[in-house]
């Protein structure tokens, strides 16, 4: 029985009929698909500059052939050899690879970003792209394409903010950075945020050798340059010194240290045996409905507990305007503020990135795939904070010039 040919060129229709029976990857290095496209292209090529030469001989020139130049690219069927004609005058400019052009509609950056947003390292998106597409790309290749969001990364920082926040979450993630040929901890401080109208946004990434409260100062004043006047409320950890910084930068501003934390650190020397009563009891506190009912079960856990466990009879009082302030807020705007939980909730994807990296070569390497991963996966943290029109409501209510100021 005749087969109808594939391609005019008996060989090339051989190989491309071995090729879709062996049920091997279509793409690649080696396929007989890669072949046929480079075929394509260098016929193309060929066409453009015949049409060149024809245009050229309509307006008198004696322009001729001049040979060729022979250069890789990259295409999502693998690399491929092209030969761009060349002409005596160098007046032919090719359309579907320019001159210096090294890429073919590959959509490879693409995938190359989403790879390393991943978390994976260059040489890991390297190799998934050998694996996955047949490819090979350079280390250095690699690097040039995610160097390509540093601009996009440096207007991201330095964009123009809103000028009054109702909450803003401040926390800190570690991670291993090389520096002057040795690896250390730096910190990661993140600036989470909720808009008058409910958006969530990252304001700020920035990469400081360690955490403390000056730097937070430094970040806080960075934030005042940009355009933000105002804040509402500000949610932190009990870091030493967040406090004094935070009121000296935006005075106004309601401080609410983290109740999760706080409870943690109260539980760290409880034996076993007594962890379920002492939790129980510090419940208590936290869920009352005012300060002066949680005051009220702070004196009963003091009574009861003081004596064996006064380190967390002491935490409470030291930290006590800023652990129940939340509690002068209407409850929809309580559930969103006793706890750092969404910015620590925005820190697991950031975390992700640590399972298959033990270190960074750089702060800018971190910083780059820190942002890139934010973006890929920006639906997961970007989504309107819950039953908020019900909370600006109630905001304006109680703060109604204060806000009205900016809205």
């Amino acid at each position: 029985m005749n087969k109808k040919k594939l391609v005019l060129d008996p060989d090339l229709d051989k190989k491309l009929r071995d090729h879709l029976s062996s049920k091997e990857r279509l793409f690649g290095e080696a396929s007989p698909f890669s072949e046929l496209l480079q075929n394509m292209v260098n016929t193309m090529l060929e066409g453009e500059m015949s049409s060149h030469l024809a245009l050229e001989k309509a307006k008198g020139n004696k322009n001729k052939r001049n040979g060729s130049i022979s250069k890789k690219v990259l295409t999502e069927a693998g690399n491929i050899a092209v030969n761009t004609p060349r002409d005596r005058y160098s007046s032919f400019k090719p359309q579907l690879i320019a001159k210096r052009q090294t890429e073919l509609s590959s959509g490879l950056d693409e995938q190359i970003l989403a790879l390393y947003a991943q978390g994976n390292s260059i040489e890991d998106v390297r190799r998934l792209l050998v694996k996955i597409y047949g490819i090979e790309i350079s280390a250095g290749k690699i690097s040039q394409i995610t160097d390509k969001v540093l601009p996009e990364i440096e207007t991201w920082r330095t964009r123009e903010l809103s000028s009054f926040y109702p909450v803003i979450y401040l926390d800190a993630i570690h991670f291993k950075v090389r520096r002057e040929g040795k690896y250390s901890t730096s910190a990661f401080y993140t600036v989470y945020s909720v808009d008058w109208e409910g958006k969530r946004d990252v304001l700020g990434l920035y990469v400081q050798g360690s955490e403390g409260a000056k730097n937070w100062g430094l970040i806080l004043q960075d934030l005042k340059k940009r355009g933000v006047k105002d804040v509402l409320v500000i949610c932190t950890d009990n870091l030493a010194g967040f406090s004094g910084v935070i009121n000296e930068e935006f005075p106004s501003t309601v401080v609410q240290k983290c109740i999760v934390h706080q409870v943690r650190n109260s539980l760290k020397y409880v034996d076993d045996k007594e962890k379920k009563k002492v939790s129980s009891d510090l419940r208590k506190i936290y869920t009352s409905v005012s300060q002066q009912q949680a005051q009220s079960s702070l004196d009963a856990f003091t009574v009861k507990w003081g004596n064996k466990y006064n380190h967390i009879v002491k935490q409470w009082n030291e930290n006590w305007d800023e652990l129940v302030a939340f509690m002068d807020f209407p409850a929809g705007m309580r559930k969103m503020i006793y706890t750092t939980n969404p910015v620590e909730a925005l820190h697991r994807i950031m975390r992700k990135l640590i399972k298959s990296k033990a270190a960074w070569v750089s702060e800018t390497a971190l910083t780059k795939q820190i942002y890139l991963s934010l973006i890929y996966n920006k639906k997961s943290w970007s989504k309107k904070a819950y039953g908020w029109v019900e909370i600006q409501r109630d905001l304006l209510s109680l703060y109604s010039e204060r806000i009205e100021e900016y809205i």
